[in-house]
């Protein structure tokens, strides 16, 4: 072989290994989502929709080079635990959980995953993170709201509905955000002159039969507080406003479109969208200990004027001059 061959032998030979290199296909992640709410929820599929936009906008696309397996738990105990220890078991690149509830049991089942949630009220109370600034954990994500926002639930029931004297709070007693809630609504009720009664929402027979006890004194009203468990059961809770002719707040405005009558809480899709570019951070190689714990960023007001008719309600002009939606 003369050199000139020789020199071009041995440069197809250097390119070969380069190029075979080059075309290895893209490295599959994978991500697990547990997620509160029902496969069928349309309030379920829009957050997740969102997640999946905000993950495809940063190029990460499902089935080319990452993995998304999703587990819809319908905010049910024992499911929960169950797809939380599958996906211990699995070891994903990473976990998107969405509400404390699920949060909770998922952490006990492992901390060896980087996790980023949202939609969790209290993390540091919870025992999730160490503090906002700095996890410190395997977890980070994004708040929904603090505890004091149930003062601001009491006064808009007091706003649209006056003679409002008693409120039966809706609340997941066996969380502790469920009890934090509850104790910041309790603590402001004297000052509107309101008293307020607390209904467990882990059952809903029970919600049912206390809602329809409280429903027989008059001047009642109902607040509803943030819950996987409310949300999950916002017809059964709307249902029983309605039949009882009861003015109620809502934290979420998933309560509204069915027919709820005010809402006031942070946009749940947002974070969604947000939780997004966590994860992609993670894939590349941040830890969630690095990444500090945000708070919402936009909060929404929105007004059923169709179901404050049905209660006779006329609604201030103020209030309506506030709201970031009115449906008619």
């Amino acid at each position: 072989m003369n050199r000139r061959a020789f020199i071009a032998a041995l440069g197809g030979a250097m390119a070969w290994p380069l190029a075979a290199h080059a075309q290895q296909p893209e490295r599959m992640r994978r991500i697990g989502v547990l997620t509160n709410l029902d496969e069928n929820d349309p309030e379920g599929q829009a957050r997740l929709a969102a997640f999946l936009q905000g993950l495809q906008q940063l190029g990460w696309t499902d089935g080319r080079n990452v993995r998304i397996d999703t587990r819809w738990t319908a905010g049910d105990v024992e499911r929960i635990r169950k797809h939380a220890a599958e996906f211990a078991t699995l070891a994903p690149d990473v976990i998107f959980a969405t509400g404390g509830a699920i949060v909770g049991p998922w952490l006990q089942a492992t901390r060896a995953v980087p996790t980023v949630f949202v939609n969790v009220i209290d993390p540091v109370g919870a025992g999730f993170v160490d503090s906002l600034a700095r996890p410190g954990g395997n977890a980070t994500g994004f708040t929904s709201f603090e505890h004091g926002l149930g003062a601001k639930w009491l006064e808009l029931l007091k706003e649209i509905a006056p003679r409002v004297t008693r409120a039966a709070v809706l609340r997941d007693s066996a969380l502790a955000e469920g009890i934090g809630q509850w104790g910041a609504i309790q603590s402001v009720a004297p000052s509107v002159g309101v008293e307020v009664f607390p209904v467990n929402v882990r059952d809903p027979t029970e919600i049912g039969r206390t809602v329809g006890s409280f429903a027989r004194a008059s001047n009642g009203g109902l607040i509803v507080t943030g819950s996987v468990l409310a949300t999950a059961q916002r017809d059964l809770i709307v249902g029983l406003a309605a039949r009882h002719l009861l003015p109620a707040v809502y934290s979420d405005r998933a309560f509204i479109p069915s027919g709820g009558l005010i809402s006031y809480g942070p946009d749940r899709v947002d974070p969604y969208l947000r939780a997004a570019g966590y994860i992609d951070r993670i894939l590349k190689g941040e830890k969630p200990a690095d990444l500090p714990v945000q708070a919402p960023t936009k909060f929404e007001l929105v007004i059923n004027l169709k179901t404050a008719k049905a209660l006779g309600l006329t609604v201030p002009p103020s209030l309506l001059a506030r709201a970031d939606e009115v449906i008619e």
